[in-house]
């Protein structure tokens, strides 16, 4: 059986059905097709479903819509609702759904157990089922076999196969990342493994790595947790730095010369849909009865509470200037979670509204990407965001921030304006000459 499938797959008349088409399965769907597969994408959502079906995309990444139209055009990408019909007709079943944190930051299956059940009603001997989404370790071996073993009655591993293939793709970069990354691919046994190895050859250019798939879960996992550990030391050194009235910046740019050492910049807020959740998800299995961290959860904490930092740092400067928060007007530049896209998840400007809003601020959002404005009202431009505005505070790393004209905004502003900077874009030097009161995340005025 496996030799049939794995002749499909090099002929690409394997079929290929991807469930969930969000920003992960949206773009494993179009690339696949768009290297000779016929793909079927399926969704619970019939917005998404109708956008993809009429060749549009919704979401925004650069040259996706120009993919996905010839995809369509070509008739090799279409979209349904329909799970059941999705996996009868599939060779291949990929599931991108999500894998969202609960309240209390425990990972909630219930995407993956849905999907599984779905899969497993029509799933038969000879297919391959790929597990995309992020998921904590153990998973895939465990709690995805056993849903698809007993809904189908078939053997994993003998009658069909499964592996852990995680993303690497991320926002703005989505294509060349899917196509040029090295790729994990860890399997249930190793005709999984070389069975997804073969399925991933034919649109990645990037090495390709097999392993187990809890190697492989872990391996994501573990990627980005490392991130998020880097920019906590990167906060805390900043928070360090505030108490002994040095420039983190300039610390980190001296420390960075050392050949084994890369310090991250730290900022107003970690967001974004992995490094928030991802921490969380490598620590599950262990159980905190049996395991505390002493590193990863505390880093997760002090990244979530340097959006709160921030809003301190905004009370202080405002009363070094004689005002008070409530009624001063704040202006907020960027609510995505990072620079240069639309995508506002997660994203610390959320915190840094809602706990001004509490303070009775009067709260102004600009942002040249996203429309997101989390309740506040928003402006068109920094012109018109500024205009009699007390306090500015750069929330997100977009380049049209790092080139804001001080000398055309300070006018604008009231008397004795006010820079926060969240994520150390504008020059302090620079900001003082212009006569504007500068704090940043990490430095001390």
């Amino acid at each position: 059986m496996e030799k049939e499938l794995i002749r499909k797959i090099r002929r690409k008349t394997a079929r290929i059905t991807v469930f969930g088409l969000g920003h992960v399965g949206l773009i494993t769907a179009t690339m696949f097709a768009n290297v000779g597969f016929q793909v079927l994408g399926a969704d619970i959502k019939r917005r998404i479903v109708e956008a993809v079906s009429s060749g549009k995309s919704h979401i925004k990444e650069p040259k996706l819509s120009r993919f996905i139209r010839k995809a369509v055009k070509e008739r090799r990408l279409e979209a349904t609702t329909d799970i059941m019909r999705a996996m009868k007709k599939a060779d291949v079943g990929i599931i991108c759904v999500q894998t969202p944190l609960t309240s209390d930051n425990e990972p909630n299956l219930d995407y993956i157990k849905k999907a599984c059940e779905a899969l497993a009603q029509e799933l038969s001997r000879g297919k391959l089922v790929v597990i995309e989404s992020t998921v904590p370790p153990r998973t895939t071996k465990n709690f995805v076999a056993n849903i698809l073993e007993k809904g189908s009655r078939l053997k994993c591993g003998e009658d069909f196969w499964l592996a852990h293939c995680p993303e690497r793709i991320a926002t703005g970069r989505a294509i060349q990342d899917f196509v040029e990354n090295i790729r994990i691919v860890g399997g249930y046994n190793s005709k999984s493994a070389q069975i997804a190895t073969e399925l991933f050859k034919t649109v990645t250019k990037g090495e390709i790595l097999t392993t187990d798939c809890i190697s492989a879960e872990v391996a994501k996992l573990a990627e980005n947790t490392f991130r998020d550990v880097n920019i906590a030391y990167a906060n805390e050194l900043a928070l360090v730095c505030e108490q002994i009235g040095v420039d983190v910046i300039e610390a980190i740019r001296l420390a960075n010369t050392h050949p084994r050492v890369n310090v991250h910049k730290p900022g107003c807020g970690v967001g974004g849909p992995c490094l928030t959740k991802d921490p969380y998800l490598l620590l599950h299995p262990v159980g905190k009865q049996a395991f505390r961290s002493r590193l990863i959860e505390p880093s997760r904490g002090l990244n979530d509470g340097m959006a709160e930092h921030t809003v301190k740092l905004i009370i202080k400067a405002l009363r070094k200037a004689g005002k008070d928060v409530e009624n001063s007007k704040i202006v907020i530049l960027g609510t995505a979670y990072k620079g240069e896209i639309d995508d506002a998840r997660n994203s610390p400007a959320e915190c840094i509204i809602r706990k001004l809003m509490e303070l009775k601020a009067k709260l102004v959002v600009y942002d040249p990407y996203c429309s997101e404005s989390f309740g506040a009202r928003k402006a068109k431009n920094v012109t018109e965001a500024v205009q009699g505005a007390d306090c500015m505070v750069i929330v997100t790393a977009h380049k049209k921030f790092e080139e804001l004209e001080l000398e055309r905004i300070q006018p604008l502003m009231k008397e004795n304006p006010i820079i926060i900077d969240g994520r150390r874009l504008v020059d302090p030097i620079k900001a003082k000459k212009q006569r504007f009161t500068y704090l940043g995340i990490g430095f001390r005025d």
